[in-house]
């Protein structure tokens, strides 16, 4: 196969997880015999510094060319003024809403070596491993926002959460099949004793679940329930679905079952595979820049080439290679090759290149049959 993949690396500790991104990326495609072609580009605040703009013509231009999109990281501290005209996640932003990017996946594994490592008992870690589905272009990071001067005084800020029936619709889809070919179980989250967008979330849910996917319990949860049971019983999760601003959050909160939030990948997708047999896609771990270990080698790369395994299997239909990454990281992990956010006090701990060099070993070593 032939593949064009964009590189943004981005910033902070971007440029080195998405370097063993790159790096896992022709190591499959040399085991494999594919082609991928790899170009980078820049986003954030390092196109900020570069060109003024967060999202450059070029960059855009060369991820609508691209089969798929690698991100590491954007923003920092020296982009961090919220009043600032011009910020890093605007980049990121645009990106998803130019290449119609609607469905983010967050999948939630817990590895049985790094139950230690979170800060839950390790009894609640049994079988946890759950895939968070995000709805990714409406709510209120998207609606109108505004801000005015009132006449007694003081400033009155407005941030508009709105949805429609076919936003909802559409990222219901995505979760009740990926539930289909789970266990067969899906959780709506959603905010409907207080909320009038969540109450069309909660009817245009069921309704898409009762006529299209009648093999599916769909439960509803409200998202501060679902907070609570996430620590108090991860297990009984499998797909969960919801709004843009709960699933952020939700999210990052889920991280901590891992152990770091550095070993979690994500995917943001678009509609159906196009005439090219691709379908639309930006991955990156779901990990912020870290600024205060950028460059020093220290940052977890397996978020990002987890990242490369959920690209491999939605954006270019490499099932068998997005598995093989996977086993490769667990068998890293079963190692105990792991940087410094995973190991317990005083074991040693390998750097960024160290760890996806090993990774890149165990791809090199899985089988090529069928090929």
């Amino acid at each position: 196969m032939r593949a064009a993949i964009a590189l943004l690396p981005g910033d902070g500790i971007g440029p080195e997880v998405c370097a063993e991104g790159g790096r896992v990326l022709s190591v499959v495609a040399s085991h494999w015999n594919h082609e991928f072609d790899l170009h980078e580009a820049l986003l954030g605040g390092a196109a900020i510094d570069a060109t003024g703009a967060p999202l450059p013509p070029a960059t855009l231009a060369l991820c609508r060319q691209a089969d798929a999109v690698l991100l590491g990281a954007v923003g920092g501290p020296r982009w961090d003024d919220p009043g600032a005209s011009v910020r890093p996640e605007q980049g990121l932003l645009a990106v998803r809403k130019e290449l119609g990017l609607f469905a983010n996946l967050r999948p939630v594994r817990v590895h049985p070596a790094l139950r230690a490592a979170s800060p839950l008992r390790a009894d609640r870690l049994e079988g946890v491993d759950v895939m968070v589905v995000r709805e990714l272009t409406g709510g209120i990071y998207f609606g109108p926002r505004s801000r005015a001067e009132l006449d007694g005084g003081g400033t009155r800020a407005t941030d508009v959460c709105r949805y429609d029936t076919g936003e909802i619709e559409r990222i219901v889809r995505v979760a009740a099949r990926l539930a289909r070919g789970r266990s067969g179980r899906l959780a709506s989250v959603d905010k409907a004793n207080v909320l009038e967008t969540s109450r069309l979330w909660r009817e245009v849910a069921t309704r898409v679940v009762e006529q299209e996917f009648g093999d599916v319990e769909l439960e509803h949860m409200l998202v501060d329930a679902c907070a609570m049971d996430l620590l108090r019983r991860p297990a009984h999760f499998d797909v969960i679905v919801t709004e843009n601003m709960f699933g952020d959050i939700l999210t990052d909160e889920a991280s901590m079952l891992a152990g770091s939030i550095g070993v979690l990948p994500s995917a943001s997708l678009g509609p159906a595979p196009t005439d090219r047999g691709t379908r639309p896609g930006l991955y990156e771990p779901i990990h912020g820049s870290a600024p205060d270990i950028a460059g020093q080698g220290r940052a977890n790369p397996l978020g990002a080439i987890l990242s490369v395994a959920m690209l491999l299997r939605h954006s270019l239909g490499l099932e068998r290679e997005a598995l093989a990454v996977e086993r490769a990281v667990d068998r890293v992990i079963e190692r105990g090759a792991l940087t410094a956010d995973l190991t317990a006090p005083g074991q040693p701990a390998l750097g960024t290149e160290e760890v996806g060099a090993a990774v890149a070993e165990e791809i090199l070593a899985a089988p090529v049959a069928n090929a």
